[in-house]
């Protein structure tokens, strides 16, 4: 462990990561829960994401109308994010005013009310975010991707919930599902900035340290199995434009393989970023597939992109092909490619470009007070937080043959899926 960082676990379980950063007066909160939608059962998708949004509806302490006035008042700013292994929130404030959010997180851990009205009114905003959704083509492509990678698996769905769920759930559901899943055992707090550890500790321990913990949430397990042949699919709607996706299986955060995965994604298409607060200004003009497909005109765009999860996910490639050439002459272009990492040992100066780009992704995403904190929690939901402290160190180490490897074990053709969107407005593109 970073001796920078001070880990603690309070006898109701609640994980608290403290890290001094007395660069400049801020200080950052996040408060991070086990669950997102790989914990809903059908019927109950879109919960955890309905849930983060009535978060911010008020406790009888902090009612809604006075809660965003009083942070913007501070000089802070707030939000929070579902993904599919996790709900996390956090404040970024001056460092003399972070106590309010501090009090905040400790009283909508028990307090939130839930009021039917409200719930109500927030069904009305979470069903028209799903429509605003379905109305783009890469959405109603990728989720009928996703729907057909995972037969069994709950990350089958996507994070916002099936309409049908979303028009049927009830204040009760999702107030189960807060008293369920928002609890301190089930919490990581975790905390960047200009404070003093020992005095910041004290300080939540009185905050939080009377909250009682809960029964000890089941994480759904059921596991995916592996597939026995390639599939294919496709999606017809509006527009003008042929979207081609090809996903492969990729391993989870914590397997050793994805390290050396995050670098032939570097090398083939530019770095994913972890991070969602980004690290931008890495271009992919240097990458494989670019060349490949951009410069030799087979493509007008190009990207690929993976992320950490807890269980097995998606490596995607995404591709709109030039007007003069349909999706199976742009999957035959990238299989190309794609053959000759696997067929090809790939030079010690490549991999080492490749790998100096993730590394620089990844540094640019981790500097600042915010991103310091987000990630002691991040990591600590997706492994633990040596996780992050030695994610440098695994790039770095990774060889060609590894790159090899990995290419030949997860790029296979019968474990893909191909997804191809037809637009109906214009001439499909697809036989």
């Amino acid at each position: 462990m970073d001796e920078a960082i001070t880990k603690k676990t309070l006898e109701n379980g609640l994980t608290v990561f403290l890290k001094e950063i007395h660069t400049a007066p801020l200080i950052s909160s996040w408060m991070w829960y086990r669950v997102g939608s790989r914990d809903e059962v059908p019927g109950k998708t879109g919960a955890s994401h309905w849930v983060e949004h009535m978060q911010f509806k008020g406790t009888p302490q902090f009612p809604a109308n006075v809660l965003d006035k009083a942070i913007s008042r501070e000089g802070g700013i707030w939000n929070a994010f579902t993904s599919f292994d996790w709900t996390t929130y956090y404040e970024t404030m001056p460092a003399d005013k972070i106590d309010l959010a501090l009090r905040l997180e400790a009283d909508r851990m028990v307090n939130s009310i839930f009021d039917p009205e409200e719930v109500a009114s927030e069904r009305t905003v979470v069903i028209s975010e799903r429509e605003g959704s379905e109305n783009s083509p890469m959405f109603r492509l990728s989720e009928a991707m996703q729907a057909a990678a995972f037969r069994v698996h709950s990350y089958h769905h996507k994070v916002l919930g099936d309409m049908a769920d979303l028009r049927n759930m009830t204040r009760d559901d999702l107030y189960n599902h807060y008293q369920t899943y928002y609890t301190p055992n089930n919490a990581v707090m975790a905390l960047a900035g200009d404070f003093d550890a020992a005095q910041m500790l004290g300080r939540i321990e009185e905050l939080f340290g009377g909250i009682k913990r809960g029964d000890d949430p089941v994480r759904l397990q059921r596991p995916e199995p592996e597939a026995n042949g390639g599939m294919r699919l496709s999606v017809e709607g509006e527009g003008d434009t042929t979207y081609v996706q090809v996903a492969y299986r990729f391993p989870s955060a914590a397997h050793p393989d994805f390290f050396p995965l995050n670098v032939l994604d570097s090398l083939l298409a530019g770095a994913s970023n972890m991070n969602m607060f980004g690290g931008g200004g890495i271009s992919n003009k240097t990458t494989r597939l670019y060349r490949a497909l951009i410069e030799k005109e087979w493509c007008v765009s190009m990207g690929a992109g993976a992320q950490a999860t807890i269980d097995p996910f998606l490596y995607r490639i995404t591709m709109i092909p030039r007007d003069e050439h349909d999706a199976d002459a742009v999957i035959a272009a990238l299989d190309v490619e794609i053959e000759r990492v696997q067929n090809e040992l790939v030079s010690v100066d490549e991999v080492e470009r490749a790998v100096k780009q993730a590394r620089a992704l990844f540094a640019y995403g981790s500097e600042s007070i915010t991103n310091q904190a987000f990630w002691m929690g991040y990591s600590e939901m997706l492994a633990d937080y040596d996780w992050f402290l030695t994610y440098l160190d695994k790039l770095a180490a990774v060889t060609p043959a590894d790159v090899q490897r990995v290419a030949q074990q997860y790029l296979r053709p019968n474990q893909r899926i191909v997804g191809v969107y037809l637009p109906m407005n214009g001439e499909a593109k697809d036989d």
